[in-house]
């Protein structure tokens, strides 16, 4: 195998995993957090967003992946008057998981992306967005912010991804 196909090879092979790995930590965190939905999708997540850009908020449909609610409120996502009524007390909860023997209690070593669409949907939906720090292998969760994580951060790296 030549060196350009072997390392198309390991991108292709490193983004399935990834995507595997970040995904079973969501299913996972959402599973052990009393009250986290899934994020809803097709004509449910259209209900959500009309309701968002009504309000003037407009994130895309991956800048999260579960939404917290209280107890006694109950959201049905297909009837757009069920949103308008539960989105006072939702909180939009953007979830970041990993099992690298380097993090620490404190969370020190999490090593992470924060997408442009994360960082839009901070901006527009203020304290009613999160980001949950899960570690999967002690079973930690943080709950944090972009500004807060942005300003505990020890090193960053900005990068354009751009598609031609």
């Amino acid at each position: 195998m030549k060196l350009p196909e072997l390392l198309k090879s390991r991108k292709e092979h490193l983004a399935r995993l990834s995507n595997k790995n970040g995904s079973e930590g969501e299913l996972l965190s959402i599973q052990m957090t009393h009250n986290w939905i899934k994020r809803p999708k097709g004509k449910e997540m259209k209900n959500l967003l009309h309701v968002l850009h009504e309000r003037q908020i407009h994130i895309k449909s991956t800048s999260f992946d579960a939404i917290h609610l209280p107890d006694e409120i109950e959201v049905n996502f297909k009837n757009v008057e069920s949103i308008e009524n539960a989105f006072p007390y939702m909180t939009f909860i953007e979830i970041k998981s990993g099992k690298q023997n380097r993090i620490k209690e404190d969370f020190s070593g999490f090593f992470f992306a924060i997408t442009e669409n994360e960082i839009k949907a901070s901006e527009h939906l203020k304290d009613k967005y999160v980001v949950a720090l899960f570690n999967k292998n002690t079973k930690d969760l943080l709950l944090t912010s972009i500004p807060e994580i942005i300003q505990r951060s020890r090193s960053s790296n900005w990068q354009v991804s751009v598609q031609l």
